[in-house]
């Protein structure tokens, strides 16, 4: 017989974020999230990185209010934060004095788990959200950001381990973005994790980018894995996760035992169809595995966005030539991982690498200053090597970087205060830390978000609802005829 295997959900968070680009409402949200708190979930997802950032600059949502207003729906199981270590919600750098703030008002706002990680898995840039969240009482699981390179080996992960468990930690959690672990490796490294955490439980966070993640996943829960996190099918497979429905499945048949109550799933899966039909949205399909996957590692939707931005300019046909290219600047910048914002640095200075041939120019004739100041060590410490002669030309012979890069930024609180106060609550503030003036007034003008999913449950109480809005209409009849 297996074992006991508990489930996250990222239906809430990660499941919009990569088949909606992140347009789930609060509103959208009032009716699943009840059911998702009686499956019998680890946790749940719920808000971090883009999410937080669309909340501002789209959705006009106040994302503290959503953490507040979720904590009224979900009342049995913890709501998870999720950020991206000393960036927060961001891909810059913000000074100790935010990212302690940001704790704080995690868990003044009602949550109780704190996933976090550092896109280099420089576990520097992760000391201070750690001891911060735990400060407060919040259960806190870093995660380690799987790559696959020659420098990203077993060893390297059990090493990032032990100085995670050095900081003091509750877990730690697999964080796979582009869906590249195979069963053949998890063989091996899920064993060397779990020999290095003891009594620590190690989760699995895998996307299904290469098709392989369902499967990957059941052998990860074989060789030790303590935790999956899935979505709910309608928001599962494709660039998200693998779904809970046929996961839990899946293990029980297997002999393991899966305390998930799937009656509420399914009724969650339902409602999401329904609002997917009537907001034109995409759900989930498999995709099919395409080794090539393995050389460039760029997720599913930066490629179509990539596509979308060749189209625009007329070169849609040269899109296979960059993401070789973008295999080959990873190699030579010492092997980022290909996650935001590394992602984006490497295709944009492939681009620039393959256009710059056309015209007679060296690879790296240009090259942007996001990608300077990664080659100098400014973002953390980095994996591989670069060749001296390829980062004297990329720094013009600048020193390198070796403090940590939080470390390097300046106090913000005080001068925010300063400057754009007095601020209602410490929300407000780092509401202003993170955002402009433009798009904070745009969301405080928004006022609170709304409750009430527009299309309802029905046409019938939807069009009850238009009419009711209506000032011109003082009353109405409804009447059935007779078929």
């Amino acid at each position: 017989m297996g074992g006991k295997i508990r489930l996250i959900d990222v239906t809430i968070r990660d499941g919009h974020q990569c088949l909606w680009a992140t347009r789930m409402t609060t509103a959208m949200m009032k009716d699943i999230a009840p059911k998702l708190d009686e499956a019998g979930f680890e946790a749940i997802d719920l808000v971090g990185g883009a999410v937080f950032d669309v909340c501002v600059r789209f959705l006009r949502e106040d994302p503290w209010e959503r953490m507040r207003v979720l904590n009224t729906w979900v009342t049995k199981t913890p709501l998870i934060i999720h950020t991206r270590g000393q960036s927060l919600f961001t891909f810059e750098f913000f000074a100790d004095d935010v990212v302690e703030l940001a704790a704080e008002r995690f868990a003044a706002n009602g949550m109780r788990y704190h996933t976090v990680y550092d896109a280099l898995n420089d576990i520097r840039n992760l000391e201070i959200p750690i001891r911060s969240a735990r400060r407060h009482g919040i259960h806190v699981v870093p995660g380690l950001v799987y790559s696959h390179s020659p420098v990203h080996t077993d060893a390297y992960y059990v090493r990032k381990a032990k100085e995670l468990m050095a900081i003091g930690v509750d877990g730690v959690f697999i964080k796979d973005p582009s869906g590249l672990l195979t069963p053949e490796r998890v063989a091996t490294l899920v064993p060397a994790l779990k020999k290095a955490l003891g009594d620590l439980p190690l989760q699995l966070h895998m996307h299904c980018l290469s098709g392989l993640a369902p499967y990957v996943a059941l052998k990860a829960v074989e060789h030790g894995v303590d935790t999956v996190h899935t979505a709910t099918s309608t928001l599962a497979n494709g660039a998200s996760h693998p779904p809970t429905e046929l996961f839990t499945r899946n293990c029980r048949r297997r002999g393991h035992e899966v305390d998930i109550d799937l009656g509420p799933i399914e009724e969650v899966a339902e409602r999401l169809a329904f609002i997917a039909e009537h907001e034109d949205k995409p759900v989930g399909l498999p995709l099919e595995y395409d080794e090539f996957h393995f050389h460039h590692q760029v997720a599913g939707g930066m490629i179509s966005n990539l596509r979308q931005q060749l189209e625009t300019v007329g070169i849609e046909d040269r899109i296979e030539e960059i993401l070789e290219e973008a295999g080959q600047v990873r190699a030579d910048l010492g092997y980022p991982i290909v996650v935001s914002p590394f992602a984006q640095f490497i295709v944009t200075q492939a681009v620039l690498n393959v256009m710059g041939q056309d015209q007679g120019h060296d690879r790296y004739d240009t090259v942007p200053d996001e990608v300077r100041l990664y080659v100098r060590g400014g973002y953390g410490e980095i994996a591989g090597e670069i060749d001296p002669n390829l980062y004297d030309r990329i720094t013009a012979g600048a020193e390198p970087i070796t403090e940590r890069p939080g470390a390097l930024v300046a106090p913000a609180l005080d001068r925010i205060r300063k400057s754009r106060g007095p601020f209602e609550s410490d929300d407000d503030l780092l509401l202003a830390v993170f955002y402009d003036e433009t798009q904070f007034r745009a969301l405080k003008d928004a006022g609170p978000i709304g409750m009430d999913y527009l299309l309802m449950r029905t046409p019938l109480l939807t069009l009850v609802k238009e009419l009711t809005e209506r000032p011109g209409i003082k009353s109405f009849h409804i009447s059935q005829t007779a078929t």
